[in-house]
């Protein structure tokens, strides 16, 4: 059995499909990249430069032919390409398995995903008879390096058909032995974004801190200079707040 290893394309779909922001695809091509022959074809492996570019060319491909979001039709990720693992009327189902197989090695911590595949034929267009659809979701789960479990945590034998019932699709132990590090890389991202972050507040406060004190001290002067003076003058004759000015000279037997 052929065991699939992804294209450029495919880690574009990926990051179009479960909307990875734009400021975060740059580390997931980084962290595919350092997996490396296990899951990247051998070209791919040699150069990041090059591989992050054949990577965006792919991403404007798929935005071009409206695989924008979770709406997309799956059948653009497949548009010209040759089925490797599936049949080719079922290469829908390939790339569906690839979105699949791509999330679980990006999120190590999801242990598996739960999957109906009867009701797939309908969401992904696939045409063809189910006994041939059956066959070619055993291949496929085979050829991503996954396992099917039901939903008590048993093994389930694809090869024996699919189920109308929801299966723990998720990599084999082997499998994810080898492309797992015992970091999840987003962790580590969220420390560095969480470390620039500081560094960018420390640097502002650095820059504008001392700014900030000098007009609070010209604020503080100019709005004490603007308070009228408390010194009254006894000699004038000016009437006293809330004291009628005849009322006070009668007082005083004026």
């Amino acid at each position: 059995m052929h065991v699939y290893v992804f294209n450029a394309r495919d880690i574009a779909a990926y990051m179009k499909w479960f909307s990875v922001p734009s400021y975060m695809e740059v580390s997931y091509m980084q962290h595919i990249f350092n997996i490396g022959s296990p899951v990247l074809a051998a070209p791919l492996t040699k150069d990041f430069d090059m591989f992050k570019g054949e990577v965006y060319r792919e991403l404007y491909y798929l935005w071009a032919h409206g695989f924008e979001d979770e709406r997309s039709d799956i059948s653009c990720m497949s548009e010209g390409c040759m089925s490797l693992i599936c049949s080719q009327d079922c290469i829908n189902l390939e790339s569906y398995m690839k979105l699949i197989t791509l999330h679980l090695i990006f999120t190590r911590n999801l242990p598996y995903v739960k999957i109906n595949f009867t009701g797939l034929p309908l969401t992904l267009g696939i045409t063809c008879e189910f006994d041939k659809f059956e066959e070619n979701v055993y291949r496929a789960v085979r050829g991503f390096n996954l396992v099917s479990n039901d939903m008590f945590g048993r093994k389930f034998d694809l090869k024996l058909g699919v189920p109308d019932e929801l299966l723990q699709i998720s990599l084999s132990p082997e499998f994810k032995k080898e492309v797992l590090g015992s970091l999840d890389f987003r962790e580590e991202l969220k420390k560095e974004q969480t470390s620039k972050m500081n560094s960018y507040k420390e640097s502002s406060l650095k820059e504008f801190g001392t700014m900030k004190e000098d007009e609070k001290k010209k604020k503080r002067r100019k709005t004490t200079s603007s308070y009228p003076s408390s010194r009254t003058n006894k000699n004038s004759t000016s009437q006293p707040k809330g004291i009628p000015l005849e009322d006070r000279r009668h007082g005083k037997g004026e």
